[in-house]
């Protein structure tokens, strides 16, 4: 019966991966800029799909590793020289998957339904935007001061992640005692307190005229590299955000893998299941909870940093109530609890919203010469759209595009058989393929928490021992 439910394992694809790669890497580097913008698109969305194959393909290590970093590092950049427009929403994709995987561990993990997150990007955008643009200058009444030091842009990273922290803390304190819908009513006001904040406090943030023009910080060593690869001068800040966000996405990664797999994280998954019965195991709940909100608040501020360098401009209107509803619908479009799901969900929300729908309707538009009737561009139906994919989702994959084997199996508990194989093809796939997980045994006793289950026929059950 056991070996019916095993899956056969899986080929290998490590030539078909490298092929696919050499392929789609090769026509946007040689076609890209000449397709028409839906074209254009569409080829984007055939290359990024490099980097899910890469991961969820079953291929040799080095395979997987040349591709990914091929793709991220050589053919990106070269294609970004070509099209700005691709560098700028490589960089939007990552900022955004930064946040999801921040907004990841407050919901994904602690279950705690957080509807005004976009505050702490918020934070972190104003406190480099405000030193970094003349503004600084107007609230110290020296008209002549345009900007702090430049290379200060590193210490403010980390302000940043302090700030957003405190923030959500402060916030958090008075308001995580209360659970489900009442929290998600809490934190929707209080993420709507910091844009009104923003707007009214006009000596300190100039309102809704917002702060322009914002700096960033010199990178020499950066832009004699990039000018020495036939990069524009206006495109070096370009190519250094690319790089920033690269490895800061890289520790958010490392810093999320660790806090799943910890005691902390832990806790956090146990109050997600059930509160009371995490508090009689001991757990301290509004101390658990605030450092869930500290942690992704934290993540919130250094890309609330880059983005403000990176537009150059920032708003009340850049944080509004619509940016946290994007963010949530990354993580539960990918996955929750689902560190590559909420990539992936980032990826496809932010290419729907800035690439796939407004080159759609540029192509319709340049189809009727006399201007297509604004009713029926595409571009104004992005949140029906969004809306549509997630009821999709709720109904025929609630567990996301990409989740982790415990959430797959939480939702489809009642499936019988079918929960049973998933698992098992789950955990069968990665040990193939890299080893991340155990055997299936181990997984049940991950995900459902037996206690003193017994290991031999012989055994007696943990209450008996």
């Amino acid at each position: 019966m056991t070996a019916a439910l095993r899956p056969s394992p899986r080929s290998d694809r490590t030539w078909l991966l490298v092929g696919y790669a050499a392929i789609t890497s090769f026509l946007m580097l040689v076609f890209e800029k000449n397709l028409p913008a839906v074209l254009q698109s569409g080829l984007l969305v055939l290359f990024l799909a490099n980097l899910l194959f890469a991961f969820q393909w079953r291929a040799a290590p080095w395979a997987r590793l040349v591709v990914a970093l091929g793709s991220l590092i050589v053919v990106l950049p070269l294609v970004g020289r070509q099209n700005t427009g691709i560098f700028d929403l490589a960089i939007q994709i990552s900022i955004f998957a930064a946040l999801a995987l921040g907004l990841n561990i407050v919901v994904g993990l602690a279950g705690l339904l957080d509807l005004g997150y976009v505050a702490f990007f918020a934070v972190g955008a104003y406190l480099w935007g405000i030193f970094a643009s003349p503004q600084i200058g107007r609230i110290l009444g020296n008209a002549g001061l345009s900007s702090v030091n430049p290379n200060l842009f590193w210490l403010f990273l980390i302000l940043a992640i302090a700030a957003a922290a405190i923030v959500g803390i402060v916030i958090g304190l008075p308001v995580l005692k209360l659970r489900g819908d009442y929290l998600a009513i809490v934190t929707l006001g209080l993420g709507e307190v910091i844009r009104v904040l923003a707007t009214n406090l006009t000596k300190y943030t100039n309102g809704s005229q917002g702060i322009t023009p914002i700096g960033s910080a010199p990178v020499p060593i950066l832009n004699s590299i990039a000018n020495s690869l036939g990069f524009a001068p206006e495109q070096f800040n370009l190519f250094f955000l690319y790089f920033l966000v690269l490895l800061i996405i890289l520790l958010v990664i490392i810093v999320n893998m660790r806090l799943d797999r910890s005691r902390i994280g832990r806790a956090w998954i146990a109050i997600r299941e059930d509160e009371v019965a995490a508090q009689a195991m001991g757990i301290p709940l509004v101390r658990t909870k605030l450092l869930a909100f500290a942690s992704g608040a934290s993540f919130a501020g250094i890309m609330g940093v880059v983005f403000a360098a990176k537009q150059q401009f920032i708003s009340p209107e850049s944080f509004n109530f619509f940016q946290s509803i994007g963010v949530l619908s990354m993580v539960i479009l990918g996955g929750m609890g689902s560190i590559p799901g909420v990539i992936l969900g980032a990826t496809v929300v932010t290419l729907l919203n800035l690439n796939l729908l407004p080159a759609l309707s540029e192509q319709i538009q340049g189809a009727f010469p006399g201007g297509l009737n604004a009713t029926l561009d595409p571009a104004q139906y992005q949140r029906l759209v969004f809306g549509i994919i997630l009821v999709l989702m709720m109904l025929f994959r609630p567990e996301g595009l990409l989740p982790n084997v415990r959430r797959k199996i939480e939702m489809h508990e009642g499936d019988g058989a079918v929960g049973a194989v998933d698992s098992l093809g789950d955990n069968a796939e990665r040990h193939a393929n890299d080893g991340a997980l155990t055997t299936g045994r181990n997984i049940g006793t991950d995900s459902r928490s037996p206690g003193l289950a017994t290991r031999e026929e012989n055994d007696r059950t943990g209450g008996e021992k």
